[in-house]
């Protein structure tokens, strides 16, 4: 994994093991498994690299992690970002760190601007390309739409 000195990483989640003896269940695993996605393909840190020139300080967590955070919230039935810390508070040990709700609205709000959002949308068709080029694209359904009248 690549990162910079000037950020401090968020826990990528273990790996994912199934087992029917119920050790170490939890719900919403797949919360964190959405963030180590955005991790893997490279789409924290392209995100990250993009708003790079947002902060004179250093970070203490990567923008691009913050945006999987909230993303996965959404994903998990967060309807607004004081939700991301309800649904993460009590799973922090499936998805890791998560920047807290100051950190998250300073992200949306002063982070991304119209000059950066381009760049983002850019960063996630990258990610997202190489994703389908490494064997993840989604498979194409053509619908079967018949017109003949029904027998009854």
């Amino acid at each position: 994994m690549r990162g910079t000195s000037q950020v401090t990483g968020i826990a990528v989640a273990q790996r994912v093991k199934v087992s029917a003896d119920g050790c170490g269940v939890v719900s919403h695993a797949g919360m964190g498994l959405l963030r180590e996605l955005a991790d893997l393909t490279g789409l924290s840190a392209q995100v990250t690299a993009v708003l790079a020139d947002t902060d004179r300080g250093l970070w203490t967590y990567a923008p691009g992690a913050v945006l999987a955070d909230l993303a996965a919230a959404v994903a998990d039935g967060a309807d607004c970002i004081d939700g991301v810390g309800r649904l993460c508070e009590d799973r922090e040990h499936v998805v890791g760190a998560k920047g807290s709700t100051t950190t998250m609205w300073r992200c949306v709000d002063e982070r991304i601007d119209a000059a950066h959002l381009p760049k983002v949308r850019a960063a996630r068709t990258a990610a997202r390309t190489g994703a389908w080029a490494g064997g993840a694209a989604p498979r194409l359904v053509r619908p079967s739409i018949s017109t003949s009248t029904p027998r009854w």
